[in-house]
């Protein structure tokens, strides 16, 4: 059986079944009182049903009519809910957000960023992982992600990229180092202690510009290790295999018997970028590229 029932039939049967008066529920409804009439017969027509005992004195719902008021009171609620739902995902209101990030990103960049979109947004959910930026971009290309965090200069085409904080070097010792912010003056004063850095692979412009501090400080260095983790890094570092040269905004997050030496005297900066596919069409990207005055 098809019925050509539309859900404001079924809400004017609610208000009438309610009100048990077809008057107040026409008032109610801002409708016509024949007009209500009209369309509650046109339902009764269509399923087949008498859902309203009628006679001049009163309105009464028949069995079949109990049962749908209870049955419809509910499946119209969740309806309701359901609609609203999807116009809040529509508008970016509700929805997910994954966010990929270098380590550093997550010592400064995005505990900044996310409290002040979730304020504005607080239904939106986030899934935060930490990937290198090679992998970042790919993901960003396949819509496994939304948004990135890398160091890295240039992208594939539909890759947008923006600067969002430029950041100092620095030099990190073990703690019991001779060495320390008051006698430092270059860094040729370690030209032969053994460095650990991160990859290549890591981010090919990042490896180029730390290469340039070493060939502006006169000297190639020696190095002993590796890696694309800050953590393992300092590990190195607090066992006396070697030094390095980070971030300077890697230093926050870690409690190891290391320390610091900002490099604010020479040129090299490190920029962190924040990357998006520009086909990406999940509303909660621009909302929160909006809040963040990226776009």
């Amino acid at each position: 059986m098809k019925h050509q029932l539309e859900i404001r039939h079924f809400k004017y049967f609610l208000a009438v079944a309610e009100e048990l008066h077809f008057r107040k529920a026409a008032d109610r409804l801002f409708i016509s009182q024949p007009g209500l009439s009209r369309q509650i017969k046109q339902m009764e027509n269509e399923l087949g049903i008498i859902l309203f005992e009628r006679n001049s004195r009163k309105v009464k719902l028949t069995a079949a009519g109990v049962f749908l008021q209870e049955e419809l009171k509910s499946h119209l609620q969740n309806l309701d809910n359901i609609l609203n739902r999807a116009n809040h995902i529509s508008s970016g209101l509700q929805g997910k957000l994954k966010l990929g990030y270098v380590g550093s990103a997550m010592h400064g960049i995005i505990p900044e960023l996310l409290p002040k979109f979730k304020d504005k947004y607080p239904e939106v959910v986030f899934s935060l992982s930490e990937m290198d930026n090679k992998a970042q971009i790919k993901s960003l290309l396949d819509h496994n992600l939304d948004i990135g965090f890398v160091r890295i200069e240039r992208v594939p085409r539909n890759i947008e990229i923006r600067p969002i904080f430029n950041d100092t070097f620095s030099l990190v010792l073990p703690k019991n180092h001779v060495l320390n912010s008051s006698n430092f003056k270059e860094l040729n004063q370690v030209k032969d202690e053994p460095f650990i850095l991160f990859e290549g692979t890591y981010s090919n412009s990042y490896y180029e510009k730390v290469m340039q501090i070493f060939d502006d400080s006169g000297f190639i260095p020696l190095v002993s290790h590796y890696t694309v983790n800050a953590s393992s890094i300092y590990r190195l570092v607090e066992n006396n295999f070697g030094l390095s040269i980070v971030p300077t905004s890697l230093k926050r997050g870690y409690d190891m018997d290391i320390k610091f030496i900002e490099l604010k005297n020479i040129t090299q900066r490190t920029t962190l970028r924040i990357v998006w596919n520009s086909q990406n069409s999940n509303p909660v990207l621009t909302n929160f590229l909006k809040v963040n005055n990226i776009l």
